[in-house]
């Protein structure tokens, strides 16, 4: 009797036990099987929450949280052993890279990331994050468990929640009980604009290396803390495309190895394998590059990882949808086929595991001992410390080293801004960035002056040279020079005492200075700027300089909040004693203008550029901290603009801008700033100044000749480059005496995407930026397009009636990773007109 009890005791023990180690697979959990619904973010990391607490083999953390408040997270999967030492392993993965020093350890794994969903309206790969990591932890799945002996997977199963949720909502209202896969569905459309996008509208894709977004900032930050041999970008594209993986298609950037091109095709075959087993349409080698470094493959890459970019076709597809082949594509086929790709990738990074890490080491090595690339130290001026102060911000987040001064006699070294070879000097306060570290190739990407690209047919800009980015004066070094200071405090301002002063006089020279302004006009403090230089208490002062005065701030707190902003902003204020000045205008005079207080509209929503007009609503809400009212395009209506003293239009496709109203609210003294194809759609009504600038008609005998050519139908998509400028560097020539150029010198040099030119203006108007036909820096653009950008008008203000109009044919906040643009924007909107 005994015995059997014992016995039935052993049993319920093992059953227990064996209970205790079985996972509920996603549908069993989500209650639906995976593939026929959407699932809401809140539900996916619900789900790897439920694993997290009932698995031994597998670590969840999460990374951040979104705008909207939604988690990030990233689930670790290995074996029980990896994961009790899950942070030994990340220590020892980055001395193998040489950012720290950890000591060996047995059995180290590779280590492969998926990374899911980073464009909301993609949502099928988050579905199939659920799935992979059901099959990745469960410990009966006998195909999976022998791969995590030697690698370490980590599973990011939504990179923009709020996207998706976005996406989903909208879906899962609309949505017929029955999917629809009729493409002509309303399920197959989504409005403005769109889940694509983050909460500020901006694509979480093209943000790796700037980390301008708060997602971008804390998922880059968790992979700086890694850094993975494999790292997957799991996208979709059109529906009626088939499945895309590596190998990627050229131009391949020339700093990627030619082993991670190899084991790109490598992992390749290893996908194709599968497929071909199931019968499913794919393609390689084809439209997705590896050039513009922040995306979710090329910035890996340029990390040492072997980055690649998976895309299902998928968009707008709903829960199903007919393709033009006749076939019906589900989110369950989706779904399947990223999940055969996820697990092939463990799978074959798994059988290279130690070819992968030694030839990781390999890079990191060669990053340290023999850096790629002509230059081995980048020097760039410090002529403005808040500039200097934002790109080594940036260089932080992307752990590249950097040191100041060396107060070395001459040098020789390129000039950026001069294109030319030329002696120059080191002195205490300059940046010296020497490439003989473990992030050279990831640095010699973003300093390289001119980017090489050998086959023009790209997905995405061409140039990104921080120096030009940031306006930062730069030489490329071809010898090893090292700094000699690592601290950066000496770039600090000391706090401000307050004291009794007739005027307080600030700089204008970053958005450093935006900031600090827009508080001021928020707590109600009165503020001048002087058109003019001046000289007074033995200090000389620029045009656009800050003038706050006692006269007309008739508070007993003044000098103290003006001090104490000050501080806050890290600005050093010179007070004034009086308002006479050594030189130039004193104080109360006309050339000191009054900044009112500017009530802001932004257009918004249909008809205009969501990515374009987020950028601005970033900007105002999350860089500078000033109020701005979005308002509605379609509302425009009914809006009352004589509530507001600047409207922005920015870049977008309108059907018909109400050009007689907005005329006549500029001529009662209201302040217009039309943005990149607006101009045009405004350029030819009447009372705008702004012209497109034509293109001048060829002579006869080159219209004949060009009737004559034979085109080559296989050449089409090269033929149709000589039109196009995926983002190339221009240098504009600035009239930095007028508002709008305060603050910069008398050039700035433009992202142009594409080869939009103006005619310059007439006598009613000013031509602050402005290029010539030789104006051409760094980038791929078009023979045709080249021609084009040539003699004509960039940055205009037109006058009209008691306001102005401001024309800014290219996009300045670009990205916001265009830092010097900050600056020209925040002209536009607080300096010109007063």
């Amino acid at each position: 009797m005994i015995k059997k009890l014992l016995s039935f005791i052993l049993f319920l023990t093992v059953y227990s036990l064996a209970g205790a180690q079985s996972l509920q697979s996603p549908s069993e959990f989500l209650g639906y099987k995976l593939g026929t619904h959407f699932t809401f973010h809140s539900r996916i990391a619900e789900y790897f929450r439920y694993v997290a607490q009932n698995s031994k083999n597998v670590k969840l953390l999460q990374y951040g949280i979104t705008n909207e408040g939604r988690p990030l997270m990233t689930m670790f999967i290995g074996s029980e052993e990896n994961i009790n030492r899950l942070d030994a392993i990340r220590k020892y993965n980055l001395s193998l890279a040489g950012l720290e020093k950890s000591p060996a350890i047995n059995n180290p794994p590779v280590i492969v990331w998926l990374s899911y969903n980073v464009h909301g309206n993609e949502p099928s790969s988050s579905e199939a994050a659920m799935q992979a990591l059901f099959d990745l932890a469960d410990p009966a799945n006998t195909r999976t468990q022998p791969w995590l002996k030697n690698t370490v997977v980590a599973i990011d199963p939504c990179l923009n929640p709020d996207g998706r949720d976005r996406y989903v909502n909208y879906y899962n209202q609309v949505g017929d009980m029955i999917p629809d896969a009729s493409n002509a569905s309303r399920e197959h459309t989504e409005p403005w604009p769109g889940g694509r996008v983050n909460h500020y509208y901006f694509d979480l894709n093209r943000d790796w290396a700037w980390q301008v977004q708060k997602e971008t900032q804390a998922r880059v930050g968790l992979f700086n803390q890694w850094l993975p041999q494999i790292h997957v970008d799991f996208h979709e594209q059109g529906y009626n495309s088939p499945y895309y993986f590596a190998p990627a298609a050229e131009p391949f950037h020339r700093v990627i190895t030619s082993w991670q091109r190899e084991f790109q095709t490598t992992i390749g075959k290893n996908n194709a394998k599968y497929f071909d087993q199931n019968g499913w349409m794919y393609f390689t080698r084809e439209e997705f590059d590896l050039l513009y470094p922040s995306y979710g493959d090329t910035y890996p890459l340029y990390n040492g990882s072997i980055g690649m970019t998976y895309e299902q076709g998928g968009i707008s597809g709903g829960l199903a949808v007919l393709t033009k082949s006749g076939d019906t594509l589900t989110l369950a086929d989706r779904i399947e086929h990223h999940l055969s790709n996820s697990l092939s990738t463990v799978e074959i990074a798994s059988l290279n595991a130690q070819k992968v890490l030694a030839e990781y080491k390999k890079f990191f090595d060669d990053s340290r001992t023999n850096p790629s690339g002509e230059y081995k130290t980048y020097v760039v001026k410090n002529e403005n410390k808040d500039k200097i102060a934002a790109l080594a911000k940036l260089l932080d987040r992307n752990n590249i080293q950097y040191a100041f001064g060396l107060n070395k006699p001459v040098l020789s070294g390129y000039n950026y801004f001069t294109a030319k070879s030329e002696p120059f000097n080191i002195t205490a306060d300059d940046m010296v960035i020497n490439a003989y570290q473990p992030k050279s190739v990831l640095l010699n990407v973003l300093f390289e002056p001119k980017t090489f690209v050998a086959d023009s047919n790209t997905y995405d800009i061409t140039a990104w040279s921080l120096p030009y980015a940031y306006g930062l004066k730069a030489y490329g070094v071809k010898e090893s020079i090292k700094g000699i200071e690592t601290n950066y405090t000496h770039t600090t301002e000391a706090p401000m005492d307050a004291t009794k002063a007739y005027a307080y006089v600030g700089g204008w020279q970053s958005i450093e200075d935006v900031k600090f302004l827009a508080a001021l006009l928020k707590k109600g403090v009165k503020v001048r700027y002087a058109e003019n230089a001046f000289e007074t208490s033995g200090k000389k002062f620029s045009a656009g300089s800050l003038i706050i005065t006692k006269a007309g701030n008739s508070r007993s707190d003044f000098d103290q909040v003006v001090v104490q902003t000050a501080n806050m902003f890290g600005r050093r204020l010179v007070p004034l004693n009086s308002g006479f000045v050594d030189k130039g205008a004193d104080i109360g005079s006309k050339e000191v203008h009054f900044i009112s207080k500017p009530r802001v509209m932004l257009l918004s929503n249909e008809g205009t550029n969501s990515e374009a007009m987020g950028e601005i609503w970033h900007f105002f809400e999350q860089q500078i901290g000033y109020p701005v009212t979005l308002v509605r395009y379609q509302d425009m209506g009914r809006v009352k603009l004589a509530d507001f003293d600047v409207l922005i239009v920015p870049d977008g496709n309108y059907n018909e801008l109400p050009a007689d109203k907005l005329q006549a609210w500029v001529r009662d003294g209201g302040k217009l700033i039309v943005m990149g194809d607006a101009i045009g759609q405004l350029g030819d009504k009447k009372g705008f100044a702004a012209v497109k600038k034509d293109k001048k008609d060829e002579k006869d005998e080159s219209k004949t000749k060009k009737v004559q050519e034979v085109r080559i139908y296989s050449e089409r998509e090269h033929e149709a480059l000589r039109s196009t400028v995926p983002g190339a560097i221009y240098r504009m020539k600035l009239d930095n005496s007028h508002p709008l150029g305060f603050g910069l010198p008398n050039y700035y040099y433009t992202l142009k995407l594409d080869d939009n030119i103006y005619e310059l203006l007439g006598d009613n108007g000013w031509n602050v930026g402005t290029i010539k036909k030789d104006a051409y820096v760094a980038g791929f653009v078009g023979q045709k397009s080249k021609a084009k950008i040539a003699d004509g008008m960039l940055l205009g203000v037109q006058n009209l009636g008691r306001g102005t109009v401001v024309y800014m044919v290219d996009d300045p906040l670009f990205r916001e990773f265009w830092e010097n643009g900050k600056l020209l924007f925040s002209n536009a909107v607080f300096m010109v007109g007063q």
